[in-house]
């Protein structure tokens, strides 16, 4: 069976999410905000009755902030960490499709990208002749703190 990403953009860049990490995808919404949040920390959203702490993906990969547009949509991920399974919101432009890359194929991060692709670089894909970068939200996220924020109602 061939590996399935949830395509996404960000700042002009084509990212890809593994599939099975993506519980659901939702239109852009109001974001609670909490004191003395980091600036990649959005906030809280509440999903059916439990509270999810929402990243902006352009602030955690070091790309310049951005008003939300009609295409704008906040992932649902499930995140990996040191107390077990949480769930986090990702916050990115836009969604574009679930899909296989090209060849199947993920290549790792070069070497020159040094720390940064260590950090939240699964590999490097392509589709339709185009690079998709495949994020490692484990890594990502874990790096920032911000798993132990959700709670359930």
């Amino acid at each position: 069976m061939h590996a399935q990403y949830v395509t996404l953009g960000a700042s002009g860049e084509v990212f890809g999410a593994p599939v099975d990490r993506v519980q659901e995808i939702l239109d852009a919404r109001p974001i609670a905000r909490l004191p003395q949040m980091p600036g990649h920390m959005l906030g809280i959203i509440d999903v059916r009755g439990r509270t999810i702490p929402v990243v902006d993906l352009r602030g955690a990969l070091g790309f310049d902030p951005a008003e939300d547009t009609g295409n704008t949509r906040i992932l649902v991920v499930s995140v990996a960490g040191a107390e077990g399974e949480t769930t986090m919101g990702v916050r990115t432009d836009r969604v574009f499709e679930v899909t296989g890359l090209d060849n199947d194929a993920v290549e790792p991060a070069t070497s020159g990208s040094g720390a940064w692709a260590a950090g939240c670089v699964a590999g490097i894909g392509r589709r339709n002749g185009g690079f998709v970068t495949v994020l490692d939200f484990d890594r990502l996220l874990q790096g920032m703190g911000a798993a132990p924020v959700v709670s359930e109602a």
